[in-house]
């Protein structure tokens, strides 16, 4: 049962198939896994206003398998963070208090101790949505001859959604692992996800995920 089955009628997502969306992306050779913004200030939301709760500590496990699935098999690995607020790009992915100090709290919170950054992993600090906005992502993953990209990470309707759209248009296969992803919204998470299946990706899970990294 997919994540968006609850909210779309069966005969819509039949109508939608019939059509020629929804296909299936297939793995190439290069894989990556991209961590998008999975940051304590977008897991707790009692310390910080960005937190998406509930849902960051629970999907926040595959989280952290998928990066040692990826360390063990010498996949590479991408994680993103948001920029400094005194950058030359700064702005919000989501909309925020003007307060400095709020947004400094933000930006400079850690990664969870599991996705402490190694010094083998490269760390794309962003001040928009995307991961590759503004960003040397891009010329990376061009120069590790990359083509499919194993995403998990937050906001599922906001950093994860941008980054798939910008991956895709770029020419990148995109795996979405869904219950490696999290939002402050469950619908919200699965109406985007759906909207990346039918289009931009395909969604899977962790142990898909970690099973492609197995094979290469």
């Amino acid at each position: 049962m997919a994540v968006w089955d609850e909210f779309v009628p069966a005969d819509e997502l039949d109508r939608l198939r019939a059509k020629g969306f929804g296909g299936e992306v297939e793995a190439g050779e290069r894989l990556c896994l991209l961590l998008v913004d999975v940051t304590m200030s977008f897991i707790d939301d009692v310390a910080y206003p960005t937190g998406c709760g509930a849902m960051a500590w629970e999907r926040l496990p595959n989280v952290e398998l998928l990066l040692a699935t990826a360390r063990e098999r010498g996949i590479p690995r991408v994680l993103t963070r948001g920029s400094a607020p005194d950058s030359v790009f700064v702005g919000g992915a989501v909309k925020l208090s003007n307060d400095p100090a709020t947004a400094r709290l933000v930006h400079e919170a850690p990664f969870p101790p599991e996705l402490t950054p190694r010094t083998d992993e490269y760390v794309v600090s962003k001040a928009k949505a995307s991961a590759f906005f503004g960003t040397p992502l891009l010329t990376h993953l061009t120069r590790q001859r990359i083509d499919t990209l194993i995403v998990a990470g937050t906001t599922t309707s906001g950093c994860v959604r941008a980054t798939v759209v910008d991956a895709m248009s770029h020419g990148f296969r995109v795996l979405v692992a869904e219950d490696a992803c999290f939002d402050r919204s469950r619908f919200a998470h699965a109406a985007n996800l759906f909207d990346i299946q039918l289009k931009y990706g395909s969604v899977i899970d962790t142990k898909q995920a970690t099973e492609l990294m197995g094979l290469r």
